[in-house]
């Protein structure tokens, strides 16, 4: 019998794709690539609206040069309080010629293009520019789309705390930074220090990992600058699906995870999107990152749940021990009974329900169950305590239900459920529903995963979005290999050889011996896409070449019963 083989591409099989270095296109647009759209405003002092702006000044700068410099003095059609006439130098009499709101920034939103893809709007303290743009823009019918937007004062703090500026002011940080233009209050000349200061703390925090425009929308994040600075483990990391697992000084694997884009999703880590306690500190102490790329996301996410399975990283919370997860069966006994199990035979996948995520979830199930079948019991003080229904029960209604009929359980606990509600015993209603909602899920796992655990081969297509086809190889409920077919190509040469490459999978005596339900319901889901196809499939009885095997999902089954399924447990 020939023995089960590795996908192509493993980390640990010769030949294995390895990393490739990531074209800028993919990694994203470096910041000497981005238009900075630098801007500045003085107002009336009011709140923003169609008559508060009384000068714009701008900078648009790319790669560290001035490209062209915006400016006007407007007329905001109300008076000038006096109080910022004395800040500002700016009267009523200077004003009274220039264009109004309306025309000046509707010539300011075509100079300066905020629209396009890599243009961000920069200000001091921005919400107050910004703010003003927005309401004036609203206020006069004007089209506004909101732009990407750098606020230099959050960028300040985070590039120069209080111990090196006594302040975060403009005009402090522009002295700091040594900029010649010194701020007063004038549009221009404020939004001109502004970009020595922007261009002062981009290289400030470069070191950091700020070196992209994908990094600035959490370039003010409080994320702490030793873990920031690690973003530069995802330097060379393509922009591919794959497996990507962060590693301790040790060479210990401490987290393991899948991406659709490698070096996008590990860059992510090292930002403020980060939330999690746990894997936050994970990070402080991530030293490298080791990649495995794949040609699809399935593959990735397969790869994902075995490499957790095998080297259980001590910051993984999901799909570890899948092997020592229990199933509900009947016990071939001389006086059958439920009986939980975590060896259960390939043969009796087809009667029994589960895996359940642990020993608890899968005794609530067996309460469940016997309560209605009233086999023998799993705890007789506790059998005796339970509402006996009037329909009797025996063995063969236990198979039927283990086997795909669960309503002939769901629907008298159902009915018990109801029958405690009317009687405003809510705690035992809850306690049956939560019960209940242990079966189905079990069921539903099962009915998933049955189809596929008993088909020695199954070759599936699914067309990608941006043309061309997935292709995914299934043999007795394990990914074999999977390919991708590039746009317009003929898809049966990547067929014939991906069925011929694909590893060989022996059929295993018992359910997750060699591979978890978890990868078989990952691969049910992607089978039963509503744009997947089903190229070829090879029926139980090992014969391909005679008519064609079915495959079949029972319609609603467990799935019927969602409002219990998505209760609270």
């Amino acid at each position: 019998m020939a023995r089960a083989g590795r996908l192509p591409g493993d980390a640990s099989a010769p030949g294995g794709p390895h990393p490739v270095q990531a074209s800028f296109a993919d990694m994203g647009t470096p910041l000497r690539e981005v238009t900075f759209v630098v801007v500045d405003l003085e107002t009336t002092g009011g709140g923003p609206g169609a008559h508060a702006i009384t000068e714009i000044g701008a900078v648009k700068v790319r790669g560290g040069v001035v490209d062209s410099e915006f400016s006007t003095l407007v007329n905001p059609g109300a008076a000038i309080p006096a109080q910022i006439t004395v800040m500002t130098g700016i009267t009523n009499a200077m004003v009274a010629g220039a264009p109004p709101v309306g025309q000046a920034l509707a010539a300011f939103l075509v100079w300066a293009d905020l629209t396009a893809p890599t243009t961000v709007a920069v200000a001091h303290n921005a919400r107050f520019d910004l703010g003003h743009l927005r309401g004036a823009a609203r206020a006069l019918g004007l089209d506004w789309h909101e732009p990407a937007v750098l606020d230099t004062l959050a960028l300040a703090r985070r590039a120069w705390p209080r111990t090196s500026v006594p302040n975060h002011k403009l005009g402090t940080l522009a002295a700091f930074v040594g900029s010649p233009t010194t701020p007063a209050h004038r549009a221009l000349d404020d939004a001109r220090a502004t970009v020595d200061v922007l261009h002062a703390a981009l290289e400030a925090l470069g070191p950091q990992g700020v070196t992209h425009f994908e990094d600035l929308s959490t370039a003010t994040d409080p994320v702490p600058a030793s873990r920031r600075v690690k973003s530069r483990l995802a330097d060379g990391l393509p922009a591919a699906p794959g497996v990507y697992q962060f590693l301790s000084p040790a060479g210990q694997v401490l987290y393991v995870g899948s991406a659709v884009n490698l070096h996008r999703r590990v860059r992510s880590y090292f930002t403020a999107a980060e939330k999690r306690t746990k894997v936050a500190r994970m990070l402080d102490t991530t030293v490298a990152v080791r990649t495995i790329e794949t040609p699809t996301e399935l593959e990735a996410r397969v790869r994902e749940l075995r490499l957790i399975a095998e080297l259980d990283p001590p910051v993984n919370r999901r799909s570890r021990s899948p092997r020592r997860r229990p199933w509900l069966c009947l016990s071939a006994t001389p006086h059958p009974h439920l009986a939980l199990t975590t060896a259960l035979p390939l043969a009796e996948a087809g009667c029994a329900v589960g895996p359940f995520p642990s020993r608890t979830a899968a005794r609530e199930a067996q309460r469940a169950a016997e309560s209605v079948l009233r086999l023998d019991a799993w705890d007789g003080r506790a059998a005796r305590s339970v509402r006996r229904d009037d329909s009797p029960a025996d063995a063969d209604t236990a198979l039927r239900a283990l086997s795909g009929e669960i309503d002939l359980v769901a629907g008298p606990l159902l009915a018990r459920i109801a029958e405690l509600s009317a009687a405003e015993r809510y705690e035992e209603a809850g306690l049956w529903t939560r019960r209940l909602r242990a079966l189905l899920l079990g069921a539903c796992r099962a009915e998933k995963a049955r189809p596929l655990l008993t088909c020695p081969h199954l070759l599936a297509a699914r067309r990608r979005e941006g043309g061309g086809w997935e292709l995914v190889d299934v043999r007795w409920g394990r990914l074999a290999g999977s390919a991708v077919t590039p746009p317009g190509a003929d898809p049966r040469p990547t067929i014939a050889t991906l069925r011929a490459t694909a590893q060989v999978v022996d059929r295993s005596a018992h359910v997750g011996a060699d591979t978890s339900v978890e990868e078989t319901a990952l691969l049910a889901d992607w089978v039963l896409d509503a744009g997947a196809r089903l190229v070829e499939i090879e029926g139980d009885d090992g014969d391909a070449g005679g008519e064609p095997a079915t495959l079949c999902w029972p319609v609603g089954a467990a799935a019927r019963h969602r409002r219990v399924i998505d209760a609270e447990g």
